[in-house]
């Protein structure tokens, strides 16, 4: 046929542009990568192919087209890179561009465990009978024995009892997460809900500890770990809200495929609430039950991480490309 000898000729030098690209890309040569120039090419590619479909030209014309449209494809979209510069990236540039990138929702979810924890800590200092408010007699004795001075001198703990506390401790915070994350999906009012619960209740008992008279402990044990398990909590409260603004704002989309988008997006936020979880329970179980270590130096450490944790959600990947 006339027009489709033509059209192979016209197209010719575009067909073999894939070629020598996908060859290259074969034998792990140095390719044409520019984002640009690969997409207009590709999309060139695919025009071709739904041209020569629409015109009825020779199967084996389309056969062709379909075989090099599926090559170009893997090699731009399917092709997996190597799992620890993937992890690297992530750590890097991924995480917390999403975080900042969400800004307004991990912002809100800081406020809401943050703040409420702050402000009933404060109130329970000032008024120790509003303690009662949060927690029930039982839960305040605990409290106290836990980091009662005279009582922490008679306990002793093993390497047997920090393995047992660490998994008590992922086991604690990994429930606290899920109940932020998954309370997103009645239109975020359960992320709400227990992101307030949880800061009220940890702000009652470090009120409480504190107005008891048993501060020193409790603060230099909670220094430590407390921004890794703090702002794993908020970036599960956030990932939550996520799901609640797909419900509640799904735009064009229906609500069921605005919240797939949504949980889709909020992925990395609940990997790095995970590993978060995973370091804070580390640092509670071996760290802060140290006794030969000063309150002063446990105080240092825990305003540090604090410190390099904010530091590398503001900062962190910003001049990748």
């Amino acid at each position: 046929m006339l027009r489709e000898h033509q059209f192979v000729v016209h197209r010719q030098d575009r067909w073999g542009w894939w070629d020598r690209w996908l060859t290259a890309r074969q034998a792990g040569a140095s390719a044409d990568d520019d984002g640009h120039a690969l997409a207009a090419q590709f999309r060139g590619l695919c025009h071709d192919l739904a041209v020569a479909q629409d015109r009825e030209y020779s199967p084996e014309l389309v056969a062709t087209l379909q075989t090099r449209v599926l090559a170009a494809h893997q090699a731009i979209y399917g092709a997996a890179g190597r799992p620890a510069f993937a992890w690297r990236r992530f750590l890097t540039h991924d995480l917390p561009q999403r975080v900042r990138d969400e800004h307004r929702l991990v912002g809100a979810a800081a406020l809401l465990l943050l703040g409420s924890l702050l402000l009933v800590a404060a109130l329970v200092v000032l008024m120790p009978a509003t303690a009662d408010l949060f927690l029930d007699a039982r839960e305040r004795a605990q409290i106290e024995a836990m980091y009662d001075p005279a009582d922490a001198v008679q306990r002793g703990r093993d390497a047997a009892d920090d393995w047992l506390m660490y998994g008590f401790y992922i086991a604690s915070n990994v429930r606290i997460d899920f109940q932020c994350f998954a309370g997103g999906i009645l239109f975020g009012a359960g992320s709400v809900f227990f992101l307030l619960v949880n800061g009220c209740v940890i702000g009652a008992a470090a009120g409480h500890v504190t107005a008891v008279g048993f501060g020193t402990p409790f603060w230099s044990f909670v220094a430590g770990h407390s921004a890794f398990e703090l702002v794993g909590a908020v970036l599960s409260g956030a990932a939550g809200l996520m799901l609640g603004r797909g419900l509640l704002a799904p735009g064009v989309w229906p609500r069921s495929h605005a919240l797939a988008l949504e949980a889709r997006r909020a992925v990395p936020l609940l990997i790095g609430a995970a590993l978060l979880t995973a370091l804070a329970a580390i640092v509670e179980a071996f760290w802060s039950p140290l006794r030969g270590v000063s309150p002063s130096i446990k105080y240092t450490v825990g305003i540090g991480l604090w410190l390099l944790t904010v530091l590398y959600f503001v900062r962190a990947g910003r001049d990748a490309a």
